[in-house]
């Protein structure tokens, strides 16, 4: 039967979910602290084995071998030290009273002696604990247990295991998160803080900052939403998990979902676009000639993007056949205007599309919208005129929109859709 002391440790396990290597070490650590606390002192690089079932402790300080320094030569270092921080402060003040920017500085230490006397010892010493001793070897010298741990100790130890536990817990949950990086979970809304919106996403809880926020959803506490996890990263706070609604990745994921085509690999999204909470703009191709990738991704009677629209709160998305022809790719990606004659220059990736004068301003889109994310989707800048006039030129940079005098140009991919809820490509059963 296992004692008191290793049953309780099982319990901490069980509740917080933690290795039982985890909590004996956070109890090694505190008992190391206590010792420190009563019968250690400041140069002690103190070790304890502890044995939960017969709760014996065994206390080591430990200390690796290094070369004899004289005591000369450790204040010549010092010394060194000082002048060297001295002359690089002095640089560096220069530098400012200059207008230059300082952001970063080293100082080389390789070439001088150094010795730590709480981790090291140096070998004439070590040699008299153990005659066989070497420079690199690593001596544990067993320390007596003076007696029992006074209020202060204990009061130590406790802290620490707290601690402890606290850090074992949360590494736990960043290496589960960090797993569903790129991924998409449900989520609850816990709350607002400011802009930022917490939600819970099981053992723990993660942010949605206002740029990942899609400006037209208001997120209201209980809530529950589908959310991209962004980025998972591991700070001195615990772990923090950044979530993404506004993201490509979020339609590229929903269509994996919905899409059983897309989720085996058989139709493929080839780019995408997106103005998040307004259009986005998907280009997909099959590997089987025998599949209709547009016709896949629809599904009967609109059911399929009509399930993933419900999910993007109403979000238009514009599906496009992919194809290698940029002439054709692009006057796929300007639907649901038709184009009647797209030329290319491979210079400058530019492109010139002609339409006719009812399908300009459908062309253009609202605010430009239509050609800006046909732009982002083809990777190619776009001029459209109307057949039979000069190009009318338009661009989209950062949210900046002119529809007269500047050519559209970005390098993202993503994709979108017509200006009604409805897909722009022809359902198909």
């Amino acid at each position: 039967m296992s004692s008191p002391i290793e049953q309780a440790i099982r319990q901490i396990c069980e509740e917080k979910g933690l290795a039982y290597e985890a909590v004996l070490s956070a109890i090694e650590a505190a008992l190391a602290a206590a010792y420190r606390k009563d019968f250690g002192d400041k140069n002690m690089n103190i070790e304890v084995e502890f044995d939960p079932e017969t709760g014996a402790t065994r206390v080591f300080d430990v200390k690796m071998v290094v070369a004899d320094i004289t005591p000369e030569a450790l204040e010549a270092a010092d010394l060194e030290r000082k002048a060297r921080v001295e002359k690089l402060a002095n640089e560096i003040k220069q530098a400012r009273d200059r207008g230059e920017s300082v952001t970063s500085v080293t100082i080389d230490e390789d070439d001088l002696p150094s010795f730590n006397p709480k981790t090291e010892l140096m070998l004439s010493a070590a040699s008299v604990l153990k005659m066989s001793a070497s420079i690199g070897d690593v001596l544990r010298t067993e320390m007596p247990m003076e007696g029992e741990f006074g209020r202060m100790a204990a009061m130590t130890a406790k802290q620490v295991i707290m601690q402890k536990l606290r850090e074992a817990e949360r590494e736990i949950v960043f290496n589960e998160f960090k797993e569903h990086e790129g991924k998409m979970l449900n989520g609850t809304v816990q709350r607002r803080e400011g802009r930022v919106v917490l939600v819970d996403i099981g053992r723990t809880t993660g942010i949605i900052r206002p740029e990942d926020q899609i400006p037209t959803e208001r997120y209201a506490t209980g809530d529950r939403i589908k959310v991209y996890v962004r980025q998972v990263a591991l700070t001195t706070r615990g772990p923090e998990i950044l979530l993404s609604r506004a993201s490509e990745e979020v339609v590229r994921k929903l269509f994996e979902m919905e899409i059983p085509e897309v989720s085996e690999g058989t139709v493929e999204i080839k780019a995408l676009a997106r103005e998040a909470g307004s259009r986005s703009k998907v280009s997909v191709s099959a590997k089987d000639d025998s599949i209709d990738p547009i016709g896949a991704c629809i599904g009967q009677r609109g059911t399929r993007i009509q399930t993933i629209i419900a999910e993007l709160g109403g979000e238009k998305v514009d599906i496009i056949e992919w194809n290698d022809i940029p002439e054709k790719f692009i006057a796929n990606a300007l639907a649901p205007a038709k184009v009647l004659a797209v030329s290319v220059q491979e210079s400058d990736r530019s492109a010139s599309v002609k339409v006719n004068a009812d399908q300009l301003s459908l062309a253009i889109g609202r605010g430009g919208q239509n050609v800006r994310l046909a732009a982002k989707l083809s990777g190619w800048k776009i001029n459209i005129a109307e057949e039979g006039k000069p190009d009318q030129i338009v661009e989209s940079v950062e949210g900046v929109e002119n529809v007269e005098t500047t050519p559209l140009s970005t390098t993202s991919t993503s994709e979108a859709q017509p200006s009604d809820s409805t897909p722009s490509t022809p359902e198909t059963t």
